[in-house]
């Protein structure tokens, strides 16, 4: 028989398996090398550094730059590298936004992590509870908040609240603890203004002026000892106010001196004192006291007010 080439030569699929192999190789190193260095770089660029100083509280200070803050936060190892916190920084709110104040960095945090919580003021701090009491005065206020924040100048808060007694709200506050007395005098300005917004609109419309009802209600806030006796001392103070008679209270010396209503609030009242300001109990009294006890005696003349002071303060 003739032997017959064929143009169609067979290929073995052995003969492709070096080349298959090698670009397995190939794939499989970079694929390890990729990984190595995502790693590499997450380590040295992103992660927490070893000795990230845990449950530290650190402030960033007015006018700190970003590259100041950066300088600082490596020094005391909370980030590896000040290129990726400055990056993400910008990225999450811009340069200049940087929320001031106390930061507590309670557990290891990835720079992206630190970087969103000075971009959105996220403390990690527990608020300071502070709990001021109606009848105040500001130097009462200055002192309780001198004693609970640590950034809160009291002598600069008296020289800024020389003309806020009276209009600082009486209630419970919570503070970062970076906060300072700017910021205590603009909540309980607005605290002030929002729970009284109501009941002085109908002042208004009453005829009534907003500081003489602030002045009257701290007098009350001061003098009368519940619900009854604010009511029934503001009828008696505003009925004397009528007659021309001085109030001739304790709680403000003046008062045995001069007619009227003293010059301005004796301290802040709080918000059931300012209503019964502004809707007094109408009665037959004239003069009140108050006996050892702390109780109250009303009288409707001056010769029973005598006979209640031998009676209750001898």
């Amino acid at each position: 028989m003739e032997n017959i080439s064929s143009s169609n030569e067979v290929i073995n699929p052995i003969d492709n398996l070096p080349k298959k192999s090698s670009f397995k190789k190939i794939s499989t190193f970079f694929v390890v090398c990729l990984i190595v260095f995502i790693s590499l770089f997450y380590f040295l660029f992103i992660s927490a550094p070893i000795n990230f100083p845990v449950d530290k509280i650190v402030n960033i200070e007015e006018g700190a730059s970003l590259r100041q803050i950066s300088r600082d936060f490596k020094i005391d190892k909370i980030i590896r590298s000040r290129i990726a916190f400055e990056f993400f920084v910008i990225v999450y709110g811009g340069e200049k936004h940087i929320v001031l104040g106390d930061y507590l960095f309670d557990k290891k945090l990835a720079v992206f992590d630190i970087a969103r919580m000075v971009s959105s003021g996220e403390h990690n701090l527990a608020p300071v509870k502070v709990t001021i009491p109606e009848g105040f005065t500001i130097a009462d206020i200055a002192d309780i908040f001198s004693s609970n924040l640590s950034y809160f100048k009291k002598d600069k808060f008296l020289v800024e609240a020389k003309n806020k007694e009276g209009y600082l709200f009486p209630d419970t506050y919570f503070f970062f603890t970076d906060s300072n007395e700017e910021d205590v005098l603009k909540y309980m300005s607005n605290n002030f203004n929002k729970k009284t917004a109501d009941i002085f609109s109908e002042v208004l419309s009453m005829g009534k002026s907003k500081s003489d009802i602030l002045v009257m209600a701290s007098i009350i806030e001061k003098e009368a000892k519940g619900d009854a006796d604010r009511e029934i001392i503001s009828g008696i103070l505003w009925n004397r106010i009528s007659k021309g008679m001085p109030l001739q209270v304790d709680a403000a010396p003046d008062t045995y001196k001069t007619r009227g209503l003293p010059e301005g609030p004796i301290c802040n009242p709080g918000l059931e004192a300012i209503e019964s300001a502004v809707y007094p109990k109408n009665s037959s009294y004239l003069y009140y006291l108050h006996d050892k006890n702390g109780i109250i005696h009303y009288a409707k003349t001056f010769e029973e007010h005598k006979q209640n002071k031998f009676k209750y303060l001898r």
